[in-house]
């Protein structure tokens, strides 16, 4: 079994024939919602069909996607990004794709990483009211990233593989015209919060 970075061996999920979950780790049946905590805290797991063995971590994070986008108000996989994507299944492009992805979403974390660390280093310890602002403006910034998956319908493998050094820059830019903006607001916000005795 292979080690996740940190050198802890993965959680071991067993999938029953009654659809339900067992961790092996903690002795209990868990549910799709728990795996979801587990990934979101950056635990790592694998599951596995109990009667044969087989793998279905994949399957198992897909219906989980299901779930999430499923919830009313939750959904984040833009529509036209859904119909790009079954699209490319079966197209040439498939063994493309999955490494394009992960680079793509690796690249939107290190950025979402960059602004919350430019974000605190402007804000300090002041928070103004009105911050769920900023989670609509990192919805869309998501969406952002996620037209980076265009250039595969229209432009072929060439440009795909120059979207992601042309993507990246524009995307900083983005990022930074965004935190000017914020830093605008924020001192906006300071000279009309009231003044402590």
């Amino acid at each position: 079994m292979p080690q996740t970075p940190d050198g802890t061996k993965p959680i071991v999920i067993k999938k029953y024939a009654n659809r339900r979950l067992y961790n092996t780790e903690s002795s209990t049946y868990i549910t799709l919602e728990t795996l979801s905590e587990m990934v979101r805290e950056g635990r790592d797991f694998e599951v596995f069909d109990a009667k044969t063995g087989e793998d279905i971590t994949r399957a198992v994070l897909t219906q989980i996607i299901v779930e999430e986008e499923s919830k009313v108000g939750q959904a984040m996989l833009p529509t036209n990004f859904l119909r790009q994507l079954i699209g490319l299944y079966g197209n040439n492009m498939q063994g493309v794709v999955p490494r394009f992805l992960e680079q793509a979403m690796s690249q939107f974390s290190r950025q979402q990483s960059q602004m919350r660390a430019a974000m605190q280093q402007t804000m300090g310890n002041f928070i103004p009211p009105g911050m769920e602002e900023i989670g609509r403006q990192n919805m869309a910034m998501m969406e952002r990233a996620m037209s980076l998956f265009s250039p595969f319908g229209a432009q072929g493998e060439a440009s795909a593989a120059g979207a992601d050094d042309h993507g990246a820059a524009e995307e900083i830019e983005t990022l930074r015209a965004e935190v000017e903006r914020l830093q605008a607001e924020l001192a906006a916000l300071r000279a009309r919060a009231p003044k402590r005795a």
